[in-house]
């Protein structure tokens, strides 16, 4: 299934998010742009390494006018705990979705049918609920959430320049391209 330009799917589900238990679904990632971060487990190594680097870009994001929801197959209870014990994970400000029945990670392509855990997903939504970045990583492979930062960018950038189109290693204030036959077989 192709998830670029698709809409985020139908879902209900139960997250833990400053001290309280809360209801997200596809409605919450209206509106405004929003990044999903799937990982595989509570109390592992690579997970909270990642989420933590997530909350260190968060201020970041939301001054973008971006949420950050973590997902991962364990209940909403246990994403408590691991709060809770974690000095790494007590400090996630984020939203942080349990997805115990499996159907969000498989409305986004990243559950592992074998294991039952979701794999490495990154994704960032637009504020119709379209998805306009995808990055799936192995379950060695930890995330650099700085490079979120710099994809919102350009994301938005595109969004808000119909036309135009971020080339690589494209920086905020950086050159942009306006593709057309005139840059064919010149870049």
């Amino acid at each position: 299934m192709a998830l670029i330009g698709s809409q985020v799917l139908p879902f209900t589900a139960q997250a833990f998010h400053n001290g309280e238990f809360i209801t997200v679904s596809e409605e919450n990632l209206k509106g405004k742009w929003s990044v999903v971060v799937f990982y595989p487990a509570d109390f592992t190594f690579v997970c909270p390494t990642e989420l933590e680097d997530m909350q260190n870009e968060y201020a970041a994001l939301k001054e973008m006018g971006a949420e950050v929801y973590s997902v991962s197959t364990d209940t909403h209870f246990t994403h408590k705990a691991w709060h809770d014990h974690s000095e790494a994970i007590g400090k996630i400000e984020y939203i942080m979705i349990g997805d115990p029945s499996q159907k969000i990670s498989r409305n986004f392509d990243v559950l592992n049918e074998e294991s039952g855990l979701a794999d490495r997903g990154t994704f960032i939504i637009d504020p119709d609920g379209v998805i306009q970045t995808v990055e799936i990583n192995a379950g060695g492979i930890g995330r650099d959430a700085s490079q979120v930062v710099s994809k919102l960018k350009a994301a938005q950038y595109v969004r808000n320049n119909p036309g135009e189109v971020c080339p690589a290693k494209w920086k905020e204030g950086g050159e942009t391209l306006k593709p057309s036959l005139d840059l064919v077989g010149k870049i």
